[in-house]
């Protein structure tokens, strides 16, 4: 197995030299989040986003999906700059953002109806889904009578109804527990090898980082800078504990221990 640095071709995102300043009103302070962020992310691929804590990795995620704006620098969808937010690019955050008013089905279609598609022909588009990700047979349960795992699978189920160009993921297995993380982590390599959707994945987990992706985006401190990165040249599916994936473990974690060090 060779692990190195991978610089790759212009993809379907672009992101070219973007930092994130923040002022705060009351005394006019400046702290930067991000700083001169440069990669870019091919069709189809599975990025994870690792770094430290508050080194900007969800700010980053919220500046590509439209909900935050950069200070400086530029990013582009398949040629075209986002400006805001659009269907085409799918968010799925760590909580899971489920209306709890609303059954599975009509949380699943809610972007849909806002498109202006009828609510009828919206829950005929995403039956699909709701099978791709095993709840169909949920469909018309409400969030509080579905697990946590459940849950996130709705609000994936939810994202892939607008079939984006890319999917944004900021830490969506996070809150639970490891077999769970690990049963989700298994289905949505599967989702993605169907779908062929690319993903941009933010995670504190090197475990999982390094059994989902293609590349490893590793981050510096605060402000986040790109430290390294590393493509992960190893076949799927991925034993968890195979001595490939304990030295890429133990090289990764390296580079995060350099970080924790420097403050």
């Amino acid at each position: 197995m060779e692990v190195r640095d991978c610089d790759v071709k212009m993809g379907r995102l672009n992101i070219k030299n973007v930092s994130r300043i923040f002022t705060k009103k009351e005394d006019g302070s400046r702290t930067e989040a991000l700083h001169d962020i440069s990669f870019d992310v091919q069709d189809g691929e599975f990025i994870c986003l690792l770094g430290p804590s508050g080194c900007g990795k969800t700010t980053l995620l919220r500046i590509i999906a439209g909900l935050e704006t950069m200070t400086s620098g530029e990013i582009t969808l398949s040629g075209v700059p986002i400006t805001g937010p659009d269907p085409k690019r799918g968010m799925v955050f760590q909580q899971y953002s489920l209306f709890p008013w609303r059954t599975v089905i009509d949380n699943v279609t809610f972007g849909l109806e806002m498109q202006g598609i009828k609510k009828d022909e919206a829950r005929r588009q995403v039956e699909k889904y709701l099978e791709l990700v095993g709840l169909g047979q949920f469909k018309n349960s409400y969030p509080h009578e579905l697990s946590g795992g459940m849950q996130q699978r709705a609000a994936i189920a939810r994202a892939f109804a607008n079939e984006p160009e890319i999917l944004l993921m900021d830490e969506p297995f996070g809150a639970l527990d490891a077999q769970t993380r690990n049963t989700l982590q298994d289905e949505l390599l599967k989702i993605w090898e169907q779908k062929q959707v690319t993903f941009l994945f933010v995670t504190h987990s090197v475990d999982e980082a390094v059994f989902l992706s293609d590349r490893l985006i590793v981050m510096t401190s605060r402000p986040g800078r790109i430290k390294e990165i590393v493509k992960v040249e190893l076949p799927r599916p991925r034993s968890r504990t195979s001595p490939e994936v304990n030295r890429l473990r133990d090289r990764v974690l390296k580079l995060l221990k350099e970080e924790r060090f420097s403050r």
